[in-house]
């Protein structure tokens, strides 16, 4: 690891100011991811801002009826929340499908959003990785990539974003709120907030240097059923292969509106609003569950390993989508 200088934040202001005033400055609050890369080198922060004390450890009430979580809230806590469990039940599934009890624990509602990829050529510095070197070339174009992309990536990177949390928060349209160094606040839909790898896949997020998440606002919960499905290698502490988070509002028998974001399969929470499309006003039968998976896929590029994805995510989605309607 290499040396680093630290400091405790006073003040969310103060925070956003340290870190924009230093070009090799990081926040740091639960470091369950920064500390694996800073040990490997793959990080190497010349001064960390520690924002872990900081007062953003709450859930509160929106006068819109829905949640505003705070940056420190740590997933564990957000996942049993009665709100949260009562009424966006989907949420706290997804949180509870994430990591192991001992890193819920510890992690915090911003670093989990922020969070960057397991791609094993992105933690291999003897390996190409245009994310961690840019230019160097992406060595899981054809070499092992079980784990990556089939939607959304580029020839430069085919890594995919490891939240649980955040595919849950698509489908919710969660909004998150930052301040700036200067104190501005400005909030940025959860869609927008991660970018597309394009050519600069080391460029992750919209978020400038100093810019720092303090919440996520959740609107109020939507009507419908909502279920939060992970297909992975084995039932604990494993990446999605795919996921899937629902919500369906059933009128009789035809569906009134639906919502559908999948993770594991791109380098940010998926957003198939074709998808949605395709369901709203038609008949609650295998026949729609079928075009809107079609639809959700489309375009998506298997890399040979990877290429099982496409049939899984669209089988996962046909059968989230007949159980979200049976109980609706």
């Amino acid at each position: 690891m290499q040396p680093f200088t630290y400091e405790r934040a006073s003040s969310v202001k103060a925070a956003a100011a340290a870190v924009a005033a230093r070009p090799e400055a990081k926040f740091i609050s639960g470091g369950t991811n920064l500390l694996d890369l800073m040990k490997l080198e793959i990080e190497r922060p010349a001064h960390l801002v520690d924002i872990s004390r900081l007062p953003l450890d709450e859930i509160n009430e929106t006068p819109e009826g829905g949640l505003r979580i705070g940056a420190q809230v740590r997933n564990s806590d957000l996942a049993a929340d009665p709100r949260v469990r009562s009424r966006y039940p989907m949420l706290s599934h997804a949180l509870l499908a994430g990591a192991s009890g001992q890193i819920r624990n510890k992690a915090s509602t911003a670093g989990n959003l922020l969070q960057r990829t397991r791609c094993p050529y992105f933690y291999d510095g003897n390996m190409p990785c245009n994310k961690r070197e840019p230019g160097s070339g992406c060595a899981a174009l054809e070499g092992f990539n079980r784990m990556h992309a089939v939607l959304g990536a580029s020839e430069a990177c085919i890594a995919v974003h490891p939240s649980d949390m955040a595919v849950a928060m698509a489908a919710l349209d969660a909004e998150v709120e930052t301040t700036l160094p200067d104190g501005t606040i400005r909030t940025i839909p959860i869609g927008d907030l991660h970018r597309l790898p394009a050519a600069t896949p080391h460029v992750e997020t919209e978020l400038g240097h100093g810019e720092m998440i303090t919440g996520a606002i959740l609107p109020p919960p939507p009507p419908g059923r909502q279920l939060y499905r992970k297909v992975r290698d084995r039932a604990s502490y494993a990446f999605a292969l795919v996921s899937v988070a629902i919500v369906v509002e059933k009128s009789g028998d035809r569906i009134q509106s639906a919502r559908i974001a999948i993770g594991g399969v791109a380098p940010k929470p998926w957003r198939p609003m074709d998808a949605e499309y395709v369901l709203a006003g038609t008949a609650a039968a295998d026949a729609a569950f079928t075009e809107a998976a079609e639809s959700a896929l489309a375009g998506a590029v298997g890399r040979g390993g990877n290429d099982f994805k496409i049939p899984l995510a669209k089988r996962t989605i046909r059968q989230t989508l007949a159980a979200a309607v049976e109980g609706a």
